[in-house]
């Protein structure tokens, strides 16, 4: 497994996109369906890096991965969180574009070829794409016209996951992911990203195949598990609350808007994750605290208008407590 790019690969122009795939632990026949789901791609080997991070894992993959060795870039660094590994992707990178997949997940093919036709011929500074929750997904989508990432936000909700986002590295300037934040830290990032791009193409292609089982990070739900997820996203919001306070004002409204919708997001886990009216108040003073509660007037979806209506009261609270953990969450 070669740790650079090859000579051959030197000598052509760079790469069109970086896969950056993030590795630890996961069974080793999912890190070698999601890599060859790359290469299945219609990219010559040119056009493409793969680079597999693996987050310190106790046992490497590397004997796993021999027959990818003329393909991918294997990279090993002690255990840090998936933030870190991210960051370390992101400095060994050289493709216009990156894409970052988690190891136990893989891209869609024929769907995924589509967001690839959308920058080489749209020249769009990011891709937001839709995932399916199982390994087939129907080919079938529609695309918003460009526009800034900050008209984006300020119009509608996005999907924060940083892997239904395919971006051009032009645009990550000094932005990275906070270590030691392993849950809602794609929410830091891609919010933060796509408020830097002037070009941005809505997808609803199925593009990525996210697999949820109980490995994975949002499958803890010992109470350990739990506080450490709302901590992080507590977190996030926060950091995000107060960056929103230096930008300017089309940018500033962008992701203020984004603030809220996550702050709700928090609410609702917490009520969902603890089941417990002590922690919910516990943390609800928190986030009143930093002025994020209660959640702003805006008039920004139904939902979001009828939650709001709802953590206003504290009989809106005891409703919510009762009603929200015999409902399913939409997807």
């Amino acid at each position: 497994m070669h740790t650079q790019q090859t000579a051959a690969q030197g000598q052509e122009a760079k790469p069109l996109v970086t896969f950056i795939i993030t590795y630890h632990e996961q069974p080793t026949i999912m890190l070698t369906k999601c890599i060859e789901s790359v290469l299945a791609l219609s990219l010559r080997p040119y056009e493409r890096e793969i680079i597999v991070v693996d987050d310190g894992s106790a046992n490497s993959p590397l004997a796993d991965l021999k027959r990818f060795e003329q393909d991918v870039v294997y990279l090993r660094k002690s255990n840090g969180g998936v933030s870190t590994a991210r960051n370390f992707g992101m400095r060994a990178a050289s493709g216009v574009y990156i894409q970052f997949i988690d190891g136990d997940d893989m891209l869609l093919t024929n769907n995924y070829e589509h967001c690839l036709d959308l920058i080489r011929y749209g020249k769009a500074d990011a891709v937001l794409f839709d995932f399916s929750t199982t390994p087939e997904a129907p080919v079938i989508y529609e695309d918003s016209e460009p526009r800034s990432g900050s008209e984006l936000m300020r119009s509608q909700n996005i999907h924060g996951a940083t892997w239904s986002c395919l971006f051009s590295r032009r645009i990550v300037g000094n932005l990275a992911f906070t270590p030691g934040i392993n849950y809602g830290e794609d929410e830091e990032f891609t919010a933060q990203l796509l408020l830097r791009a002037d070009r941005v193409v809505s997808t609803t292609a199925q593009a990525y195949f996210y697999r949820h089982h109980n490995a994975s990070a949002i499958g803890d739900t010992s109470s350990e598990g739990v506080a450490h997820r709302l901590d992080d996203n507590h977190q996030v919001i926060v950091s995000l609350n107060r960056t929103a306070d230096t930008l300017p004002a089309e940018e500033r409204v962008a992701l203020q808007r984004r603030v809220a919708q996550l702050t709700m997001d928090y609410i609702y886990n917490t009520i969902m994750l603890t089941r417990s009216r002590q922690q919910l108040d516990q943390r609800l003073e928190e986030l009143r605290n930093e002025g994020l509660f209660p959640l702003p007037d805006r008039d920004y979806t139904t939902k979001y208008k009828w939650f709001r209506r709802m953590t206003n009261s504290r009989l809106g609270l005891a409703i919510l407590m009762r009603t929200l953990p015999f409902t399913s969450k939409e997807r």
